[in-house]
């Protein structure tokens, strides 16, 4: 990171990187992601660094105060749905508390996974072996290309490691995070 660039413009850089290499995958696959019934904004998904947690609410606390008063309470609520269903053993299928009329409305700063989910993707662990995640259902329902080209979050997961190792310097942060964004959004750090 450049000591004269601040690390949310380190971050909102890193993502639109991500979110270039989610497209250009896309396209060479031929996907499209459009409102699929398996939307994956009802998946629950677990966000575990400090740089999107900060970065999401850098978001939120750039929308005006009514908003953000709104986006808190839905919050809320699908964190307390997530609990419900949880604690009953069915599945937590709650739509995320960013979705407004099938828009997310802090796109700009949506976590990691929100801009890769979906795309058949390769990953070079530490250890030199080489992951292999598939596509979503969708994904699998439009493309037919067999293999199909493969996103390499490796050098994506890379630079987000050490931003979140600066960010974490930066912030004295040592904790561990696993937060919904429904956490992210009403829980403080």
């Amino acid at each position: 990171m450049n000591q004269n660039t601040s690390p949310m413009t380190t971050v909102a850089e890193l993502f639109q990187r991500m979110e270039n290499a989610y497209h250009q995958t896309a396209q060479a696959n031929g996907f499209q992601c459009r409102g699929c019934a398996d939307n994956c904004c009802l998946t629950r998904f677990y966000h575990h660094t400090l740089t999107e947690y900060l970065y999401l609410r850098q978001g939120l606390s750039d929308l005006p105060e009514s908003d953000q008063k709104r986006v808190v309470k839905r919050a809320e609520e699908t964190a307390a749905m997530m609990r419900k269903l949880e604690s009953a053993g069915q599945p937590v299928r709650v739509m995320c508390p960013l979705n407004e009329e099938e828009r997310c409305i802090l796109y700009t700063h949506r976590p990691m996974i929100c801009r890769l989910h979906g795309i058949p993707h390769q990953l070079r662990r530490p250890d030199g072996q080489r992951q292999v995640g598939p596509g979503c259902a969708d994904f699998d329902r439009q493309c037919r290309i067999d293999p199909p080209r493969l996103l390499d979050r490796t050098p994506l997961y890379m630079d987000l490691a050490a931003l979140e190792k600066e960010i974490r310097r930066q912030n004295n942060f040592e904790g561990r995070i696993k937060m919904t964004i429904a956490q992210m959004l009403i829980e403080e750090l």
